[in-house]
């Protein structure tokens, strides 16, 4: 029976179901980030099965450029752990990391990237760059996308046409 609960396919069928649960509680920061006027995008920082960390975007609230969800949760998960090293981490985000937020990942030797649908303008995991995935680098990480794509990409295609017509 342990042989079973131990199988390639459960820890599959685990991972994918935590995955899940982590976006969802990433696409609620989200929501929360697009009510304050806020690009609607939520990270969650995990480790060891523990959340230790959560954000969502806060550049206009702080006007700082600087503010993005993976950033902010990064800052927290590396003070929370007592180290910058977040390689036993898995940080799940709403929308493809940027440029920055790739290079924060990288910086931060973080074991895992899970996002949700991709940005094809900024996108720096799988899009336009393949930073996690560079050889001329010094870190890569596993990285998987696609979980819970249609909500998160509902939510932005949804923020940014209320903006386009004025009622946001």
């Amino acid at each position: 029976m342990l042989a079973h609960l131990l199988s390639p396919h459960n820890r599959q069928a685990t991972l994918m179901r935590d995955d899940a649960a982590y976006m969802d509680l990433a696409l609620r920061l989200a929501v929360e980030a697009g009510g304050q006027g806020e690009v609607p995008i939520g990270a969650v920082l995990v480790h060891e099965g523990d959340v230790i960390a959560a954000s969502a975007n806060r550049r206009e609230r702080d006007q700082d450029p600087t503010g993005h969800a993976e950033i902010l949760a990064l800052r927290q998960a590396g003070h929370a752990l007592g180290s910058w090293r977040l390689n036993e981490c898995t940080l799940y985000v709403t929308l493809e990391p940027c440029p920055m937020c790739m290079g924060a990942v990288i910086n931060a030797r973080l074991g895992r990237l899970v996002f949700a649908c991709r940005d094809p303008k900024a996108g720096a995991a799988v899009s336009l760059y393949t930073l996690g995935n560079d050889d001329r680098l010094n870190h890569r990480l596993i990285i998987s996308e696609g979980v819970r794509r249609n909500e998160s990409s509902q939510l932005l295609s949804s923020f940014f046409a209320a903006l386009r017509t004025g009622n946001r």
